[in-house]
Parts: structure tokens; C-alpha cells; sequence
């Protein structure tokens, strides 16, 4: 785009020189177009109604300045109408070589009003289709323009809280202006590009102020400094190696607006996004406190409904310091509709989640997915724990439970544990060793194949059942069933009687038909003990899980489990050791049950008392049996 300083530039065959002072000031002039009169048409027309707004006046021919009364009178009529309309100069042809082109008195008149004064020594033939020149480049700067503004709102982002925003509209300018940008508050830089421009205009930072926009630095590179928030003193800072045009600057001025906007927006959406945050953690705390009614009312506006279920579960993600928002972020996304997502205020490493449940159970458990993906989308850093359903007013004891799956989940390979509850103690131990243990403790058993395959059949149901009921699930006679686990007990010379080792035996038949195919085993090494796998950190992590909310109780429920399993389930020789009554006895296991989430009238859940007390606490049992060593938890 011309200007009145670049015109004599780039039109060097126009023979243009300026003749009057203060050329600086009004080189940066935009020259609009070029308005050709000539003397006798000022002399016999007069002054032309109207200039368009920027436009150069030339004057060709020879003035008569030695009519002096007339002429005089028209030039200034023609600067005053040229300062009205905002004209850029006025233009004189003169012969080579003349000394003085204008009277004394049009100089200082044209100085008063500010009309930069030149000449031309060039021919009237010369400024031919210049006019036309400089309106074909204006509409070339105008299409560039428009298109520059059309591809800005195109970097506008559908929400102008987007915390991209302000970056696109950055990289946008250093594409356009290829210069270096950065938009910085009083104590931060809140986006730069390209990277190097927080180093590039610290200095211009420093040196300059909001009050002396597009000040030169001497070192080289122009620079222009834009409020965009004056309230928060944001700034807008651009640096380049070429001056700015009027052009570059409106484009600035409307990229600066638009940041404005981003910005206020911004700041309003944290504003709220914050008093959001703080009502949902207050929520939070009102349903571990146990007063749900509360935590309803705080949630009646900003989630209606969520809370008006019966039930509910919790979980905890763990992740690295500083991705707590992120893991909001990513978790709101995928269940936010349906849950309450908080950030943990003793840890800036987890965020706790309540996901409330209609009708009191979790159908698809879409919810466990959802997360489980998001945990995996994090990386091997975090972690992910969940309890079991719990009813609203006791979502504090699901709070404990969620957290200590998650410690648990941290040690497991999937980094997952939903329910420390659910899981099963045969997938936490080593599980070569295991299933070398097994083997070992049931070689008697599987040397003869037809024996193995009856005993396969029998032994797991036979153990966790009473004989008449196994035979009927079996169907098979009650003697054939007592026949086959006589046989078993002989070949492992083990008293089935003993509840630690129908136990142990249980647990090592399940281990051996998880795997169709046997895992190698060392020639010549030693089986491990079971006393060995049950020490294995998984499994530790599991019983202290398992038996916490017991060990909380004020009754002393573990002391009566274990005496309990060392009488093997009877309950009257358990009460006449702790001196107690069979009811208080009986009592004790149903809390106990309770608890654990867990049944005492099966083998199954017996197991899992045993096996957590002697991982947890180290508490023996069958020590004193004769059966192999490889049973034995002493």
C-alpha cells in the first residue's frame, strides 16, 4: 500500500521532492488516489466541492505564481479544503532547476494546516494511469484484508473459553504478519508463538508501556503494544524486522479485539468454572459427612436428580502432580452428566468420583469401563480404585474402600482395582509358583490318569459341600462320593476334616484347571511353600484391604475368626476358649460377613478369611497335622 513517504520510491520516474517541513510526520500517510486539476481550472472553476479522503492533489502545468492576489486566494481555499477533507499533499510541477516553487506565504499556510508540500519535475504524461495504479493496489489490499479477517474468524474456536483460543489466534498472526506474538499478563506469559517470542520480547516487555504503542526499538525489529484487558493489565505484544503497515495494524487491532473477548470470556468461565468446582467439592463433603439431604440441595441446581438415588459407588484416580485437571477434564467428558467429579483436597494427585446408582445396583457397569480407559489413556502413572455399592448415608465407608483399591491398584499390573472385595485370591498369587505348588501337593492324586480324571470331577464340589449335597450336584452316589475323597485324602495323606486343608487343597485344584496346559517347571527345584505364596505383596495388599473394616470394629472380631477356623468352624469350643457365649460368637461372624462382603456357609468364603488372616496378621493354621508341608499356613 503507497504512502506519501513511499511514493517517491516507488514511483521514482514522478521526479517527486518534498518541499515543506515536517515530512516525517505525514511520510506514514496512506495515499488514496491522485486528483489532477490544473491552473485555469482553479483560477476560472474554483476550489472542487469535495476530496476524497487521502487523496493526493496535483497540480499540473505551470502556476502562475506571478498572480500573486489570485492565485494566492485559490491555493488557499484548495489547503483548506484539502485539511477539511483530510487530503495527503499537495503536488506542483516546476522546471528543473527552479529555487523557490511556492511563495513564502502558501509555506506557511500548508505548514498551519498540516498539507505536506512536494514537486514534480516530471511531465503531465508521466502521472498518467497512476491514479488507476493506486486503486487497483487498494482493491488488492482490501480482497488481502478481507481474506485475513475471514481466515481470523475462522481460528475462532466454537466456545470462546477454549483454552486453545488465544494460541490459534497467535499462531494466526505469526502466519500473517510472520512476526513474533505473545499475549502476557503483570506475572505470566499466557501463550506465545512462535516459542522463542516470550525470550524475543522480554526485553521490549521491560522497556515499554501500554501508553507508547508502536514505538521503534533502535535495535531493528518494530514493535506494537495492545491493551486487551486494561483491568488485568493484559497485553498483546508483536516484534518484526519490517514496519507496520496501516494495514498490518488494522489487522492487530481486530486480532487484538477478538483476544479481548477470548480473554474476558476466559476469566469469566474460570470464575464460574471455580464456584462450580467449590459447590461440587462441598457436596462431596456433605455425603461423606454422611448428610445427604445437604449434599442434595447443593446439587439441585447445578445437576438436578443426581443425588436421588439410594445408592451409589466411589472411585479414586491417581495420577501424576499436576495432571489433576486433565483427569477432571477427561473424566467430565465421559461420565460428567451422570456423576460428581471432584479434585481430592489432601492430594493434588487424585480425583475422587461419585457415581450415584439408580435402583440401587450397577447394570453394565459402563461406568468402570469408561474410567478404566481413561486410567489407560494417562499412562503406567496412574491408577485407578473403586468400592462396592454402598447406600448414601454410609458413602464414607465406601470412600475408605475406594481408596485402598486404588493403593492396591497401584501394585497390580493393569493398575485397576474395582473393589478390593471382588477380587479373587487365585489372580493375586505368583502364578507359575502357584501353579508349581499345586501340581506338587496334587502329584499323588494325578500319577494315574483315570484316577486324576474321577477325582477332578469330585474333590472341588465334595470339598465345598456336604457329601449328600455333592453327590446330588454331581449325580452321582454318596457312597461313590465319599469313596473318591476317602481315596484323595489317603494319596495326600490329609484329614479332610480340617477346614485348612480342604482349604488348601480347594485352592490348588482351582489353580491347576485355570491352566489346561502346565507351565514348566525347574528340574529338580524346590516347590514353594504356601505359606511363601501368601506373603507375595498383592496378596498382603488384598487381606489388609479385606480385613480393615473389621479391625475397626471395637469387638475384637479377628481374634474370634481365628480361634474359630482353628476349631474348625465349631462354634462351641470357640466359645469356651475366648470365654464368650456362642451367641456373642455367632454375632461376631455375622459382622465379620458383613464386613468382608463375604459368606461363611461357604468354602469359598472361608477360604478367603483364612487365607487374609494369615496374610494380613500371620496367623497359623493346621500346624499341628501331619499332612506335607506344602498345605501348611504356619
Amino acid at each position: 500500500m503507497l504512502t506519501l513517504g513511499s511514493l517517491p520510491d516507488n514511483k521514482p520516474d514522478l521526479e517527486l521532492a518534498f518541499v515543506s517541513p515536517g515530512v516525517a510526520s505525514a511520510a506514514s500517510s496512506e495515499v488514496s488516489g491522485v486528483l489532477t486539476l490544473t491552473p485555469e481550472e482553479l483560477l476560472e472553476g474554483g476550489v472542487p466541492d469535495a476530496l476524497v479522503e487521502g487523496s493526493l492533489v496535483l497540480i499540473t502545468g505551470t502556476v502562475p505564481f506571478r498572480l500573486r492576489g489570485r492565485i494566492t486566494t485559490v491555493l488557499d481555499q484548495l489547503l483548506e479544503r484539502m485539511s477539511r477533507d483530510g487530503s495527503t499533499g499537495l503536488v506542483v510541477r516546476a522546471e528543473p532547476g527552479t529555487r523557490q516553487t511556492f511563495p513564502q506565504a502558501i509555506l506557511d499556510e500548508a505548514a498551519r494546516r498540516g498539507i505536506p508540500l512536494l514537486v514534480t519535475t516530471a511531465e503531465a504524461d508521466a502521472w498518467e494511469g497512476v491514479h488507476e495504479e493506486i486503486q487497483c493496489a487498494r482493491l488488492l489490499a482490501a480482497e488481502r484484508r478481507s481474506a485475513q479477517l475471514a481466515s481470523l474468524v475462522e481460528e475462532l474456536p466454537v466456545h470462546l473459553a477454549d483454552p486453545r483460543a488465544i494460541q490459534c489466534i497467535l499462531d494466526w498472526l505469526v502466519r500473517v504478519l510472520d512476526a513474533q506474538v505473545l499475549v502476557s499478563e503483570p506475572e505470566r506469559v499466557l501463550a506465545a508463538a512462535p516459542a522463542t517470542a516470550a525470550e524475543h520480547l522480554a526485553g521490549v516487555m521491560i522497556r515499554q508501556s501500554v501508553d507508547t504503542p508502536g514505538a521503534q526499538e533502535a535495535s531493528g525489529p518494530h514493535t506494537q503494544l495492545i491493551s486487551i484487558s486494561p483491568s488485568s493489565g493484559t497485553v498483546l505484544a508483536v516484534a518484526r524486522r519490517t514496519p507496520f503497515d496501516k494495514a498490518d495494524l488494522s489487522v492487530l487491532r481486530y486480532a487484538a479485539k477478538l483476544l479481548g473477548l477470548i480473554h474476558q470470556a476466559t476469566r469469566e468461565y474460570a470464575t464460574a468454572s471455580d464456584a462450580n468446582a467449590a459447590a461440587r467439592s462441598a457436596a462431596f463433603q456433605l455425603l461423606l459427612d454422611g448428610e445427604v439431604t445437604k449434599a442434595r440441595r447443593v446439587m439441585a441446581n447445578l445437576a438436578p436428580g443426581l443425588l436421588d438415588v439410594d445408592a451409589a459407588r466411589i472411585f479414586v484416580i491417581e495420577t501424576q502432580p499436576g495432571r489433576q485437571e486433565a483427569t477432571i477434564r477427561r473424566c467430565t467428558a465421559v461420565i460428567g452428566r451422570h456423576s460428581l467429579i471432584v479434585r481430592d483436597q489432601q492430594s493434588d494427585r487424585r480425583v475422587l468420583i461419585v457415581y450415584p446408582i439408580a435402583g440401587g445396583h450397577d447394570a453394565t457397569n459402563a461406568v468402570s469401563d469408561h474410567l478404566t480407559r481413561v486410567v489407560k489413556g494417562l499412562g503406567p502413572s496412574a491408577s485407578l480404585g473403586g468400592s462396592g455399592i454402598y447406600s448414601m448415608g454410609h458413602l464414607a465407608d465406601a470412600m475408605r474402600e475406594a481408596l485402598t483399591a486404588q493403593k492396591f491398584a497401584s501394585r497390580q499390573p493393569d493398575l485397576v482395582a474395582l473393589s478390593v472385595h471382588d477380587s479373587e485370591l487365585v489372580t493375586l498369587l505368583p502364578q507359575p509358583e502357584a501353579l508349581y505348588w499345586a501340581q506338587s501337593l496334587l502329584k499323588p492324586l494325578m500319577r494315574d490318569p483315570v484316577q486324576w480324571d474321577s477325582v477332578r470331577e469330585t474333590l472341588p464340589t465334595a470339598l465345598a459341600f456336604p457329601y449328600t449335597v455333592a453327590a446330588r450336584r454331581l449325580q452321582l452316589h454318596r457312597n461313590t462320593v465319599t469313596r473318591r475323597v476317602a481315596r484323595a485324602g489317603e494319596l495326600l495323606r490329609m484329614d479332610f476334616s480340617v477346614i485348612a486343608y480342604r482349604i488348601a487343597v480347594a485352592l490348588a485344584m482351582e489353580l491347576v484347571a485355570r491352566h489346561e496346559t502346565a507351565l514348566p517347571s525347574s528340574p529338580g527345584s524346590e516347590p514353594p511353600r504356601l505359606k511363601a505364596l501368601l506373603s507375595a505383596p498383592p496378596v498382603k495388599a488384598w487381606a489388609e484391604a479385606l480385613l480393615k473394616p473389621a479391625g475397626e470394629d471395637r469387638r475384637d472380631l479377628l481374634t474370634t475368626a481365628q480361634t474359630w477356623l482353628r476349631f474348625d468352624t465349631h462354634v462351641e469350643p470357640t466359645a469356651r476358649q475366648l470365654a464368650l457365649s456362642e451367641v456373642t460368637v455367632r454375632s461376631h461372624l455375622r459382622a465379620l460377613e458383613t464386613y468382608m462382603n463375604r459368606d461363611f456357609s461357604t468354602l469359598p468364603g472361608v477360604s478367603d478369611l483364612m487365607f487374609s488372616l494369615h496374610a494380613a496378621r500371620g496367623s497359623s493354621f493346621a500346624s499341628d497335622c501331619s499332612a506335607p508341608d506344602l498345605c501348611v499356613m504356619a
